[in-house]
């Protein structure tokens, strides 16, 4: 396997909202010193030698996490200093050949929460549904958009890192709302974004308890109807590895099936799926089994089509000074803290290496496994998507057996337009799986 290039990528292709011709690779961007708190004690030159070592992994992008009560300590006070360091860190993957996506509302990052003080505890006030905290989270999104809207690196804005988890359990102290009320905030944050930076690639990104848990106020539909794009985070800790091992089809596979499951919800054909978060976690996947597992993820997932790109978790290790992280966040990155590439960024790279300028054409998948999450909007039985339910289970015993299975929505699968919109010549059921 070839080392790493060591010199800058070329300057990044122009941004567009459309599904590439080539899948785009990127990384998270955890700093190196410091973690996300380097934010704190920002040092440009440190960015910049982190940014040299994920460019010569061959990566095209980045994305990164401006920490919200920095950006934002007070509702009306967004720091001009804080903005300007993130368009420095900007310029910096610009000089290197990388596009960059920032996550707006940080929000939660590896277990630890990132609220201002003026939404908790004596300030206590829902942040999806209080006027006024509304008014100041689309303040930010549409300030650090429009900071960046001349960058031509700059791809776009992304709500927020999973922040769905404050809307419900298992969050120790959620903000509760409804589906309803979830939507009219995703879409006000997106309008937001777009304000600022009109015409890029801005989206909103989940958990997959918006996939995979009943009742759960943001929805599927939310996932794949709002935004430039559906963002996937797939994470096999959540029971996949444990069910199915490190080497089983669910494993290697769970990515993929998050990509196709969310085209059951879709309502365009082709929209993008960006697989933004996927990682090698241990120790569901040993240190030593995770060059293995980026392989077969990253293959599964661009068998699947109009894959926007593939953004890995994480660029650098998290540094062990730094205390009470679970374990499986200090060993994530491709590097180490001191930059050296691991066995998983040697993959990666020759994963890259392979797919530079080559034509990206996965063959249509004409099986579809109906799925069938109970009526309305909402998906009130979407547990049985989940690790363990009756319709993961089947659409994996379908992929163990190459059959190559998409999703439609049971309300769907007699809708003979929509069938053909995406290549679909046959309709199973998981009943008549086993």
């Amino acid at each position: 396997m070839p080392e790493p290039r060591n010199a800058p990528v070329a300057p990044a292709v122009p941004v567009s909202p459309a599904t590439p011709r080539a899948p785009r690779f990127g990384v998270n961007y955890t700093p190196s010193v410091g973690w996300f708190h380097h934010w704190l004690d920002f040092d440009l030159d440190t960015v910049r030698a982190d940014l040299d070592s994920i460019a010569g992994l061959g990566l095209d992008h980045v994305r990164v996490f401006p920490l919200w009560p920095v950006f934002q300590p007070n509702r009306t006070l967004i720091r001009p200093r804080a903005v300007e360091q993130l368009v420095q860190l900007v310029d910096a993957a610009a000089e290197r050949g990388l596009d960059v996506n920032v996550d707006g509302l940080q929000g939660h990052l590896s277990s630890f929460d990132f609220q201002p003080a003026w939404t908790r505890t004596w300030h206590r006030r829902n942040m999806f549904t209080d006027p006024d905290v509304v008014d100041g989270e689309a303040a930010l999104l549409r300030t650090l958009a429009a900071a960046l809207a001349d960058r031509p690196n700059f791809l776009g804005m992304t709500v927020g890192n999973e922040i769905n988890q404050f809307s419900g359990p298992p969050h120790p102290d959620p903000d509760p709302i409804t589906p309803g009320e979830a939507e009219r905030w995703l879409r006000r944050m997106l309008d937001a974004c777009e304000e600022g930076a009109p015409g890029r690639f801005h989206l909103h990104a989940e958990y997959d308890a918006a996939w995979y848990l009943d009742e759960h106020p943001f929805t599927p539909a939310h996932a794949a109807r709002l935004g430039a794009a559906t963002a996937v985070h797939s994470w096999v800790f959540n029971g996949t590895a444990q069910r199915h091992g490190r080497t089983g089809t669910a494993t290697e596979h769970h990515a993929a099936y998050m990509i196709e499951l969310s085209k059951a919800w879709a309502d365009t054909p082709h929209r993008p799926v960006w697989l933004q978060e996927v990682g090698a976690p241990a120790p569901h996947i040993p240190a030593e089994h995770a060059a293995q597992f980026t392989e077969a993820t990253v293959a599964h997932a661009l068998d699947c089509a109009d894959v926007w790109g593939v953004t890995w978790w994480c660029s650098h290790d998290v540094d062990r000074s730094l205390a009470d992280f679970p374990e499986l966040e200090y060993g994530l990155g491709l590097l180490t803290t001191e930059r050296k590439v691991k066995p998983a960024g040697r993959a990666l790279a020759a994963l890259v290496e392979e797919w530079r300028g080559r034509a990206y054409q996965p063959q249509v998948r004409t099986t579809a496994l109906a799925v069938d999450v109970g009526p309305g909007e909402t998906a009130p039985g979407r547990s049985v998507c989940a690790p363990g339910g009756t319709y993961f289970e089947a659409f994996m015993r379908l992929t163990a057996l190459g059959v190559r299975p998409t999703a439609v929505l049971a309300a769907r699968a007699g809708d003979a337009a929509h069938l053909a919109s995406r290549g679909i010549t046959d309709v199973v059921r998981p009943e008549d799986v086993y």
